[in-house]
């Protein structure tokens, strides 16, 4: 795919520290709607040349970019989040993440940008992520969710006016260890499970749902939103050790969606399937209470399937 250019004939001088002007971010955020929030080592590196900074610099910088895929109609409190991971070739990338929050509905299906960042990096093949460049100092539930990491050790957070490690701001830490869990969201331990006696058609779904982060209730699970004219977006349940920061399979494929730039209405959305694992499940009245805003809700699919060894 072809990246916007930005110019950089553009870039305000004598600027301190170094910012996009709004026209270079408005060209941002379109590449990056093209790109579903994910910035390459490529488009990185092409960046760092292009204005002449260090990567470091460049994150900072893009931070308020983030901040434009926020949907905030309750608090209007637009908050912007960064994780920057490495892929499965040791390539540096940086995953965008913003708050999302939805109208006439419980405030607990609130997705926290902290969380819209890991998601990303999450889902997209990030191996682990190093550190994170937030908007605004991250609230306890986000520090939580954080926390379930598995470089939660070594997490930095970097703010616009300070920087801090995870466990300057979360002392005297709960997390998986103190629930007997040896794994972490990103230990990326492979599951011997599969489904058994199946009927659903979809490969991604259903690897999604195998790999899903749930060492606490066992509900593998995943979620996938199609839409009519902008493809197939994927979401899968990541669980946390004080359970209230765990993210939905549901929250998970909208955090996603909302990273392409769409709104969530019934001229985008097409539909919701749901897969929960039998015994285990636990997302579905989730699930049918965001499809309740709709004036003409999608058509929905919840498929429950048994789990069984490979």
């Amino acid at each position: 795919m072809t990246a916007t250019r930005i110019d950089a004939s553009k870039l305000a001088q004598n600027s301190e520290p170094f910012s996009f002007n709004d026209q270079q971010k408005n060209s941002l955020f379109a590449q990056l709607k093209q790109q579903r929030g994910i910035l390459s080592q490529t488009d990185i590196s092409s960046l760092c040349q292009q204005f002449q900074v260090s990567q470091l610099e460049l994150l900072k910088a893009c931070v308020p970019v983030a901040s434009l895929f926020s949907v905030a109609p309750i608090s209007k409190f637009y908050v912007g989040a960064i994780a920057v991971g490495l892929n499965e070739q040791g390539e540096t990338n940086f995953y965008f993440g913003a708050n999302v929050e939805f109208s006439h509905q419980a405030l607990s299906l609130v997705v926290h940008a902290e969380q819209s960042a890991i998601n990303n990096a999450w889902l997209n093949g990030a191996q682990a992520v190093q550190r994170i460049a937030i908007s605004d100092a991250p609230c306890g539930y986000c520090r939580q969710f954080m926390n379930e990491l598995s470089t939660a050790d070594s997490l930095e957070i970097l703010l616009p006016e300070r920087d801090f490690n995870l466990h300057e701001l979360l002392p005297y830490s709960f997390g998986p260890k103190d629930l007997g869990n040896d794994a972490c969201l990103f230990s990326h331990k492979q599951s011997d499970k599969q489904f058994a006696d199946l009927t659903i058609d979809d490969a991604k779904l259903i690897q999604l749902a195998l790999n899903a982060y749930v060492p606490y209730t066992g509900n593998f699970s995943a979620v996938k939103l199609s839409t009519f004219t902008e493809g197939d977006f994927y979401g899968s349940y990541a669980e946390n050790a004080a359970y209230s920061p765990s993210l939905s399979p549901l929250q998970s494929a909208l955090s996603q969606f909302y990273l392409a730039g769409l709104s969530f209405d019934d001229k985008t959305v097409k539909s919701i399937t749901l897969l929960e694992t039998q015994g285990a499940e636990n997302q579905y009245e989730v699930a049918k209470s965001v499809l309740a805003s709709f004036a003409n809700p999608p058509a929905f699919e919840h498929y429950i399937a048994k789990l069984s060894n490979a």
